[in-house]
């Protein structure tokens, strides 16, 4: 599923919803705030996605065939996987939410929901979880504004295309720490879209030229750092 930006960006997200339609529904609307989604069905295949993945978020159904989300939940926090999940729950069942809550879920919305709720939520757990409060995101002279989209550097704004945010929203969650080709790779593409070998270092040339050169440095043989 392709990245459209319109606005709001995280990166990387689970989504485990087994009603197909509910799914398709979110999933686009997810995309289109620019989002890499990743689709899981079912308890065990949720279980192996959050097990053996790297995802900034999970958006985590309750209701699941086979194995029931918060049993997900629990093995994944036994495993010490701590991502922030958000879990969807019906209406009036105020049971689930506790029972969701106490598993180690971070927040949840009630179905039926609107997309831009759910959006906006996700964007607050992928916050706080990196320790960010404001959706404004400032490094030197650089801002990024991750609530309205937008962009600028020395005051002055400049243009980014959907890639080119995800991946500087991505390093401006992460300053100072080196970060891989294959790491930027898997949070900015999802694992049925064609990647090119060249692509990553062709988006950190294109940020450079937006801002400086040295705001991202290459480190031979290990990948980038924002500084």
């Amino acid at each position: 599923m392709r990245n459209v930006n319109t606005g709001e960006a995280t990166i990387r997200v689970l989504l485990v919803e087994d009603d197909r339609e509910i799914a398709k529904r979110l999933g686009e609307g997810l995309a289109g705030a620019g989002f890499s989604v990743e689709h899981a069905y079912t308890g065990p295949d949720a279980l192996a996605f959050g097990l053996n993945d790297t995802f900034d978020a999970v958006i985590l159904d309750l209701g699941l065939p086979q194995m029931q989300g918060v049993d997900v939940l629990k093995a994944w926090r036994r495993e010490k996987r701590d991502f922030p999940v958000l879990i969807l729950t019906a209406r009036g069942t105020w049971s689930e939410k506790v029972d969701g809550l106490n598993a180690g879920a971070d927040d949840y919305v009630t179905k039926p929901f609107h997309v831009p709720e759910v959006v906006a939520r996700l964007n607050a757990l992928i916050r706080r979880s990196a320790g960010l409060a404001s959706p404004v995101l400032q490094h030197g002279e650089l801002r990024l504004d991750t609530s309205t989209g937008k962009a600028s550097f020395k005051g002055q704004p400049i243009e980014l295309t959907a890639r080119e945010f995800n991946m500087l929203n991505y390093f401006m969650h992460r300053v100072g720490r080196i970060i891989s080709q294959n790491e930027l790779a898997e949070h900015l593409y999802s694992t049925d879209e064609n990647r090119e070998s060249n692509t990553i270092e062709v988006y950190v040339s294109r940020l450079r030229r937006k801002t400086s050169p040295e705001i991202i440095k290459t480190i031979r043989g290990l990948g980038y750092r924002m500084d």
